[in-house]
């Protein structure tokens, strides 16, 4: 019988491992505290690298400052976007206005088992279903809303407030301070290691701005052509329901399907069964040129990871913090792909070609 064998343990190692685990705590709960701020930096962050690539054409085509680049860069984009607003706005808020109007008939038809929609009612029971579900206070809870609704409400538009000020503000001061702030964080390495790490940040940036810009370029893409064939369609409420699939666009995978259902039922109680199919016909052409020659052509050189990777990315983003953690989860498992990739080069000794993933 082999003798026991005793392990000990000295005070200090049991002090340091107690430490690290109430300091990991601590971290925690800081971010759980602080996850709707760290939420804004995100997307600031993700803002900020998207209008980088001007700063850097400024920079490069006269305006040396960075400051002055910056400013001229975030100018341009807020122009941009109320030039945007200008034109589409009344009509978007006209359309708005139309279906919300519109919506009453609908829910009359519907309710009655008549028009385009009845046969959700006729066949699949929809209303008795939506019924029951409010009645056992489903609805309720699924959309959060308790006691003090009014309260809840009115912090919630505070709220929304705060964060698109805060979020302007931050994405300037990202643009301004970025590559300062990046020099002084890689300062504090040892000299040797700096040139690795900034190749490393370099790839990461690369990566990351790559697929910010790539993904609101398709967006965009996916809602301009919607919004044309609805309106070819004579479909109404063309402009929002194009904005709607721009914004679900921008959700990887289940985002564009997602509009599709949308439209399509839109299209099929405005216009009829013809209009429905056509719309649904565009729609999976559509998602085939996307997935097969806009996806390949702009992420092919930033973002280059494998359907099985980008999937198990999204779910567990989308697990951890919704449609957040979706929209983020390709992007961090690009960056994940760089640091391995580096990681495998210096123990290898040797360059190593960039695999995917």
């Amino acid at each position: 019988m082999a003798p026991e064998r005793i392990v000990h343990f000295r005070p200090r190692t049991i002090l340091a491992i107690i430490g690290i685990v109430v300091a990991v705590g601590i971290v925690l709960w800081v971010v759980w505290i602080a996850r709707h701020v760290l939420t804004w930096v995100v997307i600031s962050l993700f803002l900020a690298m998207a209008l980088n690539p001007l700063v850097g054409f400024l920079q490069s085509h006269g305006i040396k400052r960075r400051g002055a680049a910056a400013g001229i860069a975030y100018a341009a984009a807020l122009a941009a976007i109320a030039g945007i607003a200008a034109a589409f706005i009344p009509t978007l808020v006209d359309q708005v206005n139309n279906f919300a109007n519109k919506v009453p008939d609908y829910v009359h038809d519907l309710t009655h088992g008549r028009g385009r929609l009845g046969f959700l009612e006729t066949r699949y029971h929809v209303v008795e279903k939506v019924r029951n579900a409010v009645e056992s206070g489903g609805v309720r809870r699924l959309i959060g809303i308790g006691g003090g609704a009014a309260l809840t409400v009115t912090k919630s538009v505070l709220t929304a407030i705060a964060a698109v000020v805060t979020i302007v503000f931050m994405t300037f001061f990202m643009m301004l301070e970025g590559p300062g702030l990046m020099d002084r964080i890689y300062g504090l390495l040892p000299e040797r290691l700096q040139p690795r790490w900034r190749a490393v940040g370099h790839d990461i940036y690369r990566t990351v701005g790559g697929y910010v810009q790539g993904n609101l370029f398709i967006s965009l893409i996916a809602g301009v052509s919607s919004g044309l064939v609805l309106f070819v369609l004579d479909v109404p409420y063309a402009v929002a329901l194009g904005l709607v699939v721009a914004l679900l666009d921008l959700i990887p995978l289940a985002g564009a399907t997602l509009a599709a259902i949308v439209v399509v039922l839109v299209a099929l109680a405005a216009q009829g069964l013809t209009a429905a199919i056509i719309v649904a016909v565009f729609f999976i052409v559509y998602q085939q040129v996307e997935n097969h020659l806009l996806q390949p052509v702009v992420y092919g050189r930033t973002v280059q990871l494998s359907p099985l990777v980008v999937l198990i990315a999204v779910l567990v983003g989308a697990e951890v913090a919704g449609v957040l953690g979706a929209l983020g989860a390709i992007p961090v498992a690009g960056a994940i792909q760089v640091i391995i990739v580096d990681w495998q080069r210096q123990r290898r000794g040797r360059p190593v070609a960039e695999t995917t993933l």
